[in-house]
């Protein structure tokens, strides 16, 4: 695995180019993680990919000076430096958060793209609250002092968890996440810094059938933070594959790479 990075704007994009194969394949990480996380594919895919895997704003080594934003325009042209677009298509792979920034690649650039593969892909769902706290100046506000003073936020999650609203899971995703400052505040830059990435579903659904894009979707049967049925609207549709299997949301790991 070797490490390397560019210059875009102000910023310093850290990214990770694994295998050496005829086929590029631009990978793209969760929540929390980075490029580093494809590590295990190389010797999987080393005689047919050249893998690059970049580390997103606020994760990993890059280094983001472009304020709160982080936007699609932006993903095009970094993966341009990165992997010169030519005449020669390349595949997608993504995971968990990684699969907002894939699913908008797929609606600027669909030409490109030869194979998209989505593992328990985030962006399938508005949830409410996360259009609030990104979305909205107010709902911005408020998410970032409930991060610096979180003691109502985990009054309203444990109470609900006590009265079913909300299933364990859940509360141990919160917990784990928030419970540490630091932790807080990471949460409130990373998921302000994606929100400009909107996947557009029906778009992509019509985008991959015209122009014949492979798209797979793997999703963990007891995954309680990004459902399958979240991409029901994909159900059918010519050359979309949806699989699940018998585990989690913790899916980008070696035992899973056969599926």
């Amino acid at each position: 695995m070797q490490q390397s990075g560019l210059a875009y704007k102000s910023s310093f994009v850290n990214y990770y180019i694994l295998c050496s194969g005829p086929e590029a394949l631009l990978c793209f990480h969760g929540y929390g993680e980075d490029g580093t996380s494809f590590a295990f594919l190389e010797e999987k895919l080393g005689s047919s990919y050249t893998l690059y895997a970049i580390d997103f704003p606020v994760h990993g080594k890059t280094k983001w000076n472009e304020g709160y934003a982080f936007t699609p325009d932006d993903l095009v042209a970094i993966m341009e430096m990165i992997h010169p677009f030519n005449n020669k298509k390349f595949s997608l792979l993504a995971y968990s958060m990684g699969g907002r920034a894939v699913m908008n690649l797929v609606q600027i650039i669909p030409e490109k793209i030869n194979r998209v593969v989505l593992v328990a892909p985030d962006g399938l769902h508005q949830n409410i609250w996360y259009w609030i706290t990104t979305q909205t100046s107010i709902g911005n506000k408020a998410f970032a002092y409930t991060m610096n003073k979180p003691a109502w936020f985990f009054k309203v999650v444990n109470t609900s968890g006590k009265l079913g609203i909300i299933n364990e899971s859940i509360i141990k995703f919160v917990h784990y996440y928030l419970d540490a400052k630091e932790e807080r505040l990471l949460l409130y830059k990373r998921w302000t810094f994606m929100r400009r990435l909107k996947p557009d579903l029906p778009a992509i659904k019509k985008i991959c059938s015209e122009k014949n894009i492979k798209m797979k979707f793997l999703f963990g049967k007891y995954d309680r933070i990004i459902l399958s049925r979240r991409a029901a609207i994909f159900s059918g549709a010519r050359n979309i594959d949806i699989t699940i299997i018998n585990a989690g949301h913790q899916l980008l790991k070696e035992k899973y790479a056969k599926d």
